[in-house]
């Protein structure tokens, strides 16, 4: 007859499953943060370009010039309204707009005129490594928002 062995794990052979389980646990949890950015940077990029074209539209049925702020110390913008929207915490936002329209130093400036045209620019919000563009067309006024890593 055979010595009856125990059956089971060895401590050994536990060590290393649940290693195992700590290295996939890490790897899932470092691709959820990063989706999970990516989505709030989205998420953002469209409630700004929201505000940017009710301003536009506000323009329009208006029928005279509104401006649209962004204060790139603070890290946030007026809305329609002219209330003061902050970004979320560790996203920075950065304008490119006409000089001459600019209030300060760090705050840029968008205007909409009646026929639905507007000064232009480029809004660029960012968190981290990923980046989004939301631009506004010059001669039409449109707003499009952009993934800055998708034009590369």
């Amino acid at each position: 007859m055979r010595p009856s062995r125990a059956i089971g794990f060895t401590l050994l052979e536990m060590l290393a499953v649940i290693l195992l389980v700590g290295i996939a646990a890490a790897a899932v949890s470092i691709s959820v943060t990063q989706g999970l950015a990516s989505a709030r940077v989205r998420a953002a990029g469209s409630e700004l370009a929201g505000a940017l074209r009710a301003v536009r539209a506000q323009a329009i049925v208006r029928g005279q010039d509104q401006h649209f702020d962004v204060d790139t110390q603070a890290n946030s913008y007026r809305n329609v309204k002219q209330q003061e929207v902050l970004l979320p915490k560790g996203m920075r936002v950065s304008i490119t707009s006409a000089k001459e329209d600019r209030p300060n130093d760090h705050t840029g400036r968008i205007r909409f005129f009646p026929d639905g045209s507007s000064t232009g620019g480029r809004i660029t919000l960012q968190s981290g490594k990923r980046e989004w563009h939301v631009n506004v067309s010059w001669l039409t006024g449109e707003v499009r928002v952009v993934d800055a890593v998708a034009q590369r």
